[in-house]
């Protein structure tokens, strides 16, 4: 006999679950990004993007702007290595933990402390389909490329890294940087091997706009690392670069499941080594110029997130050194050319006319008026290299050794170049604790679809894995 209670409560048991289900079913899966920029400031801590917002901001307005950098901010990153390396990273090891979610040791490109290969964020993104892409102003096959395309035992092995871009198989369809000598050798021509595998090949960025967008490109602008950004053709060389890149990742006719590209401004770091404010300034300013760009990209294309973070901080950068509560970027606004540019004019210039240039033409070079103080500086140069040549002579083969470079003849431009440096870090007050790296935290932005996934303080390796993550892995 059929039992309506049975049913009644038969049907008042499941209706629960089967709601429970529908809601379930109807619910939107966590949101992942389409396309994944990476973008690594070489050597930017803290300091540096204070120093940008100051050196950005126009001295007629009573408020100091907002940059690119302050609107964006997430939060922080620790930068450690691996514990046989200390606290101190260098570049390979950090940019190992952001590629692969592992500390490494000093050195390393993208394998673990036992040598052994780490999977990076790029590669599983290449496994997945998406399209890939690296785009720095350093050689392409330096430490953080690297650490993100291949690996390594040694960051320093340029030409065995430059070859296993093809050896250990084509992992990206953008390659743009400079790098010529390590691709264009006499023993191998990685070039035409990748132009065998349907590659372009350019290397003025004139060609940038004359590529066909359907086939992957690779671009050696020059021998090894670019210019500094204020002495290059185009002061603002990265945005070309990424524009040009997305063009071959972002298409949904070239591919549709969406891309992965790394792009460095590499050269933050190298004028962080040098103690020298003014290519630091401009480096970052062609840095903030591309993030500018890729937040209209974001606009257009919502499904994309930009991660933008930093290996380390170089230099130990101060902003106002002495007891003085100034620092004064107005001479560095001025500058068209790079302490390293003049220096190399006030050589060849005492080379053809065996003296020193005028003060005026050495403060229309600088683009301001120097002191006779200052210049008088700049007159005890070629005394100051004797002294420096004659102790130089005194000392062991292996002491010269780390100082071959430095005193090599006839070059006189490092010791220029450092009076320059030290004369607008007087007029700046301007302040450095080291030619390395230090060991705080560096700044995290970000924006786009899933920003918010790296706000507060994290390690390096967090933002590896949380890219892993939205990857799906």
């Amino acid at each position: 006999m059929f039992n309506s209670n049975v049913l009644t409560l038969t049907l008042l048991s499941i209706i629960p679950f089967i709601s429970q289900q529908a809601v379930a079913d109807n619910i939107e899966k966590p949101s992942v990004p389409k396309n994944i920029i990476m973008v690594i400031a070489d050597g930017m801590g803290p300091a540096y993007t204070s120093a940008y917002r100051y050196f950005n901001d126009d001295p007629n307005t009573i408020i100091v702007e907002e940059t690119v950098f302050d609107k964006h901010l997430k939060g922080l990153s620790s930068t450690y290595p691996a514990a046989i390396s200390g606290y101190v990273t260098d570049s390979a090891a950090a940019a190992t933990a952001l590629a692969t979610g592992f500390k490494t040791y000093n050195n390393a490109i993208s394998v673990d402390v036992n040598k052994k290969p780490l999977l990076t964020v790029l590669e599983l993104a290449k496994q997945q389909g998406k399209k890939t892409g690296v785009v720095v102003t350093s050689r392409i096959n330096h430490a953080t490329p690297a650490a993100y395309l291949t690996h390594n035992e040694h960051r320093d092995n340029y030409n065995e890294i430059a070859d296993s871009y093809i050896d250990q198989g084509i992992k990206a369809d953008v390659y743009f940087g400079g790098g010529r000598k390590s691709f264009i050798r006499s023993d191998r021509n990685l070039v035409k091997e990748f132009q065998q595998n349907g590659f372009q090949y350019i290397e003025q960025y004139e060609q940038l706009n004359s590529l066909d967008i359907t086939n992957p490109v690779m671009g050696l602008f020059a021998d090894y690392s670019l210019p500094w950004a204020i002495d290059d053709n185009n002061k603002h060389r990265l945005t070309p670069m990424v524009n040009a890149a997305m063009k071959h990742l972002a298409l949904p006719e070239n591919n549709d499941n969406g891309f992965f590209m790394l792009i460095e401004g590499s050269l933050i770091d190298w004028a962080g080594h040098d103690n020298d404010i003014v290519n630091s300034l401009y480096e970052m300013d062609d840095l903030a110029n591309t993030i500018h760009y890729l937040e209209n990209f974001v606009a257009e294309n919502p499904d994309t997130l930009v991660i933008v973070t930093a290996d380390h901080s170089t230099g130990g950068l101060t902003l106002a050194v002495k007891e003085e509560y100034i620092w004064d970027p107005t001479v560095i606004r001025t500058m068209t050319q790079s302490p390293n540019a003049i220096a190399i004019k006030i050589v060849d210039h005492h080379k053809s006319a065996n003296t020193l240039p005028t003060v005026s033409k050495i403060s229309q070079w600088l683009n301001f008026s120097l002191s006779s103080d200052e210049y008088n500086q700049l007159t005890q140069v070629q005394a100051d290299y004797k002294v420096a040549r004659a102790a130089y002579e005194l000392l062991s083969a292996a002491e010269k050794q780390h100082l071959a470079d430095e005193y090599k003849t006839p070059t006189f431009v490092g010791f220029y170049q450092k009076v320059l440096m030290s004369i607008i870090d007087t007029r700046s007050n301007t302040g450095w604790t080291t030619s390395g790296h230090t060991a705080i935290d560096v700044p995290v932005f970000a924006f786009g679809k899933q920003s918010e996934f790296f706000n507060g303080q994290l390690d390096n390796t967090d933002i590896a894995k949380k890219i892993f993550s939205l990857l799906g892995k």
